[in-house]
């Protein structure tokens, strides 16, 4: 099975680009209730994951840094804490298998490593469910 099928496209997700501030992201973050986004730079390249925790650690750890200074603050400058592997669109799925364990989602890239979606676990997991369902077990 090509790891395709269960791919949502870059333009049906919610991301933040690294040219954005601290601020724009708890938004985004807050209004689509998501605990963790991918952080895309500008050239459309996958940087990493953003997380409630980032920003929290963030804040407690800059104690002149208050709620409304958040606007003043580039996402750069927030220290990710965790690690999302990417996937490549050519990826068996296997190796997709093996992230999506580990990671609510996978961003996965093309051949040039430019960000194009990502795949859910929650999606990995209703096909193996409805697989199941289906074989009677």
């Amino acid at each position: 099975m090509n790891i395709a099928f269960f791919l949502t496209p870059k333009s049906e997700i919610i991301y933040a680009t690294t040219d954005a501030t601290m601020r724009q992201v708890l938004e985004k973050m807050e209004y689509h209730t998501y605990s963790a986004i991918p952080l895309i730079h500008k050239s459309g390249k996958y940087v990493g994951a953003i997380t409630e925790g980032d920003l929290l650690w963030k804040l407690k750890n800059t104690p002149s840094l208050s709620i409304e200074g958040t606007s003043k603050v580039s996402i750069k400058d927030v220290k990710r804490h965790t690690t999302s592997d990417t996937v490549s669109i050519n990826s068996n799925i296997m190796d997709l298998v093996t992230l999506v364990k580990t990671q609510n989602f996978v961003p996965v890239v093309d051949d040039d490593g430019t960000f194009i979606g990502i795949i859910k676990r929650s999606d990995v997991i209703n096909y193996c469910a409805g697989v199941l369902l289906k074989n009677g077990e």
